[in-house]
């Protein structure tokens, strides 16, 4: 497969995965409302460890096809983003083998920094007078454009649909109508007040 069917299929996968993303967002804040959304978060929620798994790996995948076999130097800013992006592979391979939702307290921190840096990435790509020096170090500037699929799909903004993406489910495996529980339920507390 040459780097060109790559670049196209790898900017399909991304568009596929940031439409999942803001879809699960639309959802989440459309539950209880329809009985289909109900029924289809349903069916996300159990399925979004490994989703996220899936886009992670695929999102790992893709950029290292890039920088090692493509020869597409990743510039200081891409190095933040993979920082942000690698770990979450191996994070939600195990989650979604133990069954581990509480790996959204350790996953959404990482995924929102990595959407931060891919956003002001593909923001200098377009206006690189923008640019203050984020890429000091390194033999490639950071405004450097490999590929444009479909006019707009660069490497950052795949990047950042994938982080898109994990928020996304991520946030779809709270559980409904718990915004920042862990899912426990609210008890009061219980402790025995202190008499003097």
């Amino acid at each position: 497969m040459d780097v060109e069917a790559v670049e196209a299929f790898t900017a399909v996968l991304a568009l596929a995965a940031a439409a999942l993303g803001l879809l699960v967002l639309v959802g989440r804040a459309l539950r209880s409302r329809s009985a289909l959304v109900d029924e289809v978060m349903v069916v996300i929620d159990d399925a979004a460890l490994w989703l996220a798994f899936l886009v992670a790996a695929g999102a790992t995948a893709g950029s290292l096809y890039f920088s090692e076999v493509a020869d597409f130097t990743p510039c200081r800013l891409c190095w933040f983003q993979r920082i942000a992006m690698y770990p979450m592979s191996l994070l939600f391979l195990v989650a979604a083998i133990r069954r581990d939702r509480d790996v959204r307290w350790y996953a959404l921190p990482m995924a929102v920094v990595g959407a931060l840096i891919s956003t002001y990435h593909y923001l200098i790509e377009w206006r690189p007078s923008l640019e203050r020096g984020a890429c000091g170090i390194g033999p490639e500037s950071c405004t450097t454009i490999w590929f444009r699929r479909f006019g707009f799909v660069s490497l950052p903004f795949m990047a950042l649909c994938g982080f898109v993406a994990i928020i996304g489910l991520m946030v779809a495996t709270w559980p409904a109508g718990d915004d920042i529980d862990d899912g426990e339920p609210n008890e009061p507390d219980e402790r025995p007040e202190s008499r003097p």
